[in-house]
């Protein structure tokens, strides 16, 4: 049996608009990874088996390894069509924002947005929501977003029109944002989850398979070649890994190669703290990746160094400067943090 974790009058609230509502719009962040496509497309099967004319709008493109699942080809990328996807956010009855948890990180559809007539639901798990939405459905303890939806359709009385196709993509959501059930998953309630997905015929293992087993060749020697650059700080318990702009030219680099590649460091012995810096390829920016073990908060130092945030062992930032100057500043957070990464609650 699962706990409660939604406020009743949350589910009532949003079960009222659901009934009257005809068209939908699910809207996630920019760069949108497993858990935003996993949670998008988990709600968007369920309503549309409620005969919703329901529709998928991202930012921007999304990794190939997420393309295999079932809805993913009719995901609207806003960057291409903006025109015509500011038509379906204007005219929507709802529109769901999902796995964000401030306007920003939608970017260029944030305008539309904010001035659509539609009622506007939040359903994420991040710290600190803004409150641009009539409902809000925040909980930084819930591991996914992929999770809440489940809770949400569940709550409503719907199990039963899960379909598989939902259950594929919900699961999805869920084991990306744990890493594989690796970090953020200690939670009972996640494991009798995973049990109700697969009363719906999910194949968890194939999924698996899908994720993190069909990258390219050119991939695997990409990482190869961050690895040989890894910088380990070993009196902080910290390690560092990075990509610039013109490695990923010489590694055929596309969008969503570097996945998982700063979990790689903290495999070494005593490494609580690893960091990902990459530059971004369409922006002049770099993009920093945080994970960590134990009870070290990597998400507080991504929002004090890096104007970013996210979960205790999964966070992430960014910072407007060269490679150089942003592995300058790491290097003055781990320091500052050196304390809590070398106690033994950590």
């Amino acid at each position: 049996m699962l706990t409660k974790v939604i406020e009743q009058s949350k589910i009532d609230h949003f079960t009222k608009w659901f009934e009257r509502a005809d068209k939908v719009v699910i809207v996630s962040h920019v760069s949108p990874d497993g858990d935003a496509i996993g949670s998008s497309l988990g709600l968007y099967h369920f309503l549309d088996s409620q005969g919703k004319d329901v529709n998928v709008i991202v930012p921007n493109a999304f990794p190939d390894f997420l393309k295999w699942m079932p809805g993913s080809k009719d995901i609207l990328l806003y960057d291409r069509y903006k025109e015509f996807a500011d038509k379906l956010i204007a005219e929507a009855d709802i529109i769901c924002c999902l796995d964000f948890n401030a306007l920003k990180r939608i970017e260029g559809m944030a305008c539309s947005v904010s001035a659509s007539p539609a009622r506007k639901v939040l359903i994420d798990h991040h710290l600190y929501p803004e409150d641009f939405c009539r409902i809000i459905m925040s909980y930084p303890k819930i591991s996914s977003t992929s999770e809440l939806i489940f809770r949400l359709i569940c709550r409503m009385g719907y199990f039963n029109e899960i379909s598989k196709s939902a259950a594929e993509c919900i699961y999805t959501g869920m084991m990306t944002d744990t890493g594989g059930f690796t970090y953020n998953s200690n939670s009972r309630d996640i494991y009798f989850i995973i049990s109700e997905l697969l009363s719906k015929g999910i194949n968890k293992d194939e999924i698996y398979r899908k994720v993190y087993n069909t990258y390219s060749e050119s991939r695997l020697r990409l990482m190869g070649h961050v690895l040989s650059n890894m910088v380990v700080y070993p009196d902080c318990n910290a390690a560092c890994i990075s990509l610039a702009k013109d490695e990923q030219g010489k590694f055929h680099y596309i969008k969503g190669d570097s996945e998982g590649f700063v979990n790689i460091p903290l495999s070494i012995k005593n490494v609580r703290l690893s960091c990902f810096l990459r530059e971004d390829t369409e922006r002049p920016m770099i993009k920093i990746s945080l994970r960590s073990v134990g009870t070290f908060p990597c998400n507080q130092l991504a929002a004090e160094f890096f104007n970013g945030g996210g979960h205790l062992n999964a966070s992430g930032g960014e910072f407007y400067g060269t490679m150089s100057e942003a592995r300058a500043v790491l290097e003055k957070a781990i320091e500052k943090y050196k304390p809590l990464l070398t106690s033994e609650a950590s």
